[in-house]
């Protein structure tokens, strides 16, 4: 790995002097190369192998306020050169933009400190396939109402990332994500099949949960959901669980995006110092945390990653910007170039079962489906399945059904944050419970 950085690094130091050669004004370069393998077990048996080693060189010059870009798979010399010309070509062809540029140089990383990102698994495809049928068949042993598969996943993957630009900043992140994932299918009766699914991913392989656990766990969520049915239509409190509660800050950070904003396309427009969620809410980046998936010393921009404050007590502090849309909005970046780093939801002392409580009566989401969001008006409409839930105990399974409200009022309404955070994205929250939605059904 360490002469692939090197040879990386010399590509990318190559593309920026073509770049001032070519008469470009400023230019940034991202190399990225990366391998790895994933194993599919289907039914007992192997289902597929494939192998990936990918790679890419990203171009983009700055001819005053005019920019062009261009992309390649090739790494040769007279490639690079190539590809450097397509973008100053396409550079002089295009308007200028004041907003253009490379991030301000004052802002640029000058420290990398060790995050732990990059822990290579030395596993073969044999035992990569061993851990895949453990992993499924502790699925489909574990009840006979389990009647098929979707089959069990492992992957594994390194790469690295290299960015420079013509500040003189060089910068590289190596990191590894490895995950094992399995899908099974139920059947009752003649209450029809249901089909759920579980995983784990994390940059250190012994951190993965054991395949025996992940295959229980498939099976376990898909053996609840067995004799779904509709409810009839009303407005009540809703848990959203863990793995589906982040979603929730997505729609956030969409609304509080620079791209949103400065097209005047976000229900959370001019919001700056406002209270947009109730009262105790805190959201931060994290973006430093050891072994974290969304870490970063720098962004896709090479601008230093700080922890930060989003929203404290509820009033939203910040935005979510890169350098293009700060100089939109008359701002300063915020380090997000490419995305959030860690946002965390802080969690309150409720574990699932206390906020089942706190819930009462009313529905837990476990699935969401469709994308029936505004992000203007804030409109919220997706269809869902989960649990009906009375007296803060779970009733019966609930599918075909849709939930709707305003994202507004769904954040002003959040009564609780569970402590069951789940920590695999880069989006981390508990479960959520929303005081009021309504949910249609019957």
């Amino acid at each position: 790995m360490e002469e692939r950085k090197i040879r990386a690094v010399e590509i990318a130091e190559q593309a920026l002097d073509e770049a001032g050669r070519h008469g470009a004004s400023a230019a940034e370069v991202g190399v990225d190369q990366g391998e790895g393998f994933s194993v599919t077990v289907r039914q007992g048996e192997l289902e597929t192998i494939e192998h990936n080693r990918d790679k890419s060189l990203g171009v983009t010059v700055y001819c005053g306020r005019s920019t062009g870009s261009a992309s390649t798979s090739d790494f040769s010399s007279a490639a690079v050169r190539d590809t450097v010309k397509a973008a100053c070509t396409i550079a002089r062809y295009t308007a200028e933009d004041k907003a253009n540029g490379l991030a301000d140089q004052n802002r640029l990383a000058t420290s990398f400190p060790d995050l732990e990102l990059y822990h290579p698994w030395e596993l073969s495809v044999e035992e990569a396939s061993d851990l895949a049928f453990e992993c499924e068949a502790s699925a489909r042993n574990a009840d006979k109402r389990i009647v098929n598969s979707e089959g069990a996943t492992l992957t594994t993957h390194g790469g690295q990332h290299i960015y420079a630009n013509s500040h003189g900043f060089i910068g590289v992140n190596q990191t590894s994500r490895h995950s094992i994932s399995c899908a099974v299918i139920g059947r009752e009766g003649d209450s029809g099949m249901q089909r759920d699914f579980w995983y784990s991913i994390s940059r250190l392989a012994p951190e993965l949960d054991s395949p025996a656990i992940i295959g229980q766990r498939a099976a376990q969520r898909t053996l609840r959901r067995l004799g779904g049915r509709q409810v009839k239509t009303c407005q009540v409190p809703v848990l959203f669980e863990a793995p589906v509660a982040s979603s929730l800050l997505s729609h956030f950070i969409a609304a509080i995006r620079g791209s949103a904003l400065y097209r005047n396309a976000s229900f959370l427009q001019e919001s700056l110092g406002q209270q947009v969620f109730s009262s105790g809410i805190r959201i931060h980046e994290q973006p430093h945390l050891k072994r974290a998936l969304g870490s970063t010393s720098f962004d896709n921009e090479g601008v230093a990653t700080v922890s930060r404050e989003i929203v404290e007590d509820g009033v939203l502090n910040g935005y979510v910007l890169d350098s293009y849309s700060a100089r939109r909005l008359g701002l300063e970046t915020t380090a997000n170039a490419g995305g959030v780093h860690n946002l965390t939801l802080d969690s309150g002392e409720l574990d699932f079962d206390h906020l089942l409580g706190a819930l009462g009566t009313g529905l837990l989401v476990t699935e969401l489906l469709g994308h029936g969001i505004n992000g203007v008006t804030g409109d919220y409409s997706r269809g869902a399945a989960g649990f009906w839930v009375e007296k803060g105990e779970i009733s019966h399974p609930v599918d075909e059904i849709t939930i709707a409200g305003n994202l507004k009022q769904m954040f002003r309404g959040i009564r609780a944050v569970g402590s069951d955070v789940d920590l695999r994205r880069a989006v981390r929250t508990g479960s959520i419970l929303v005081d009021q939605m309504t949910v249609a059904g019957e």
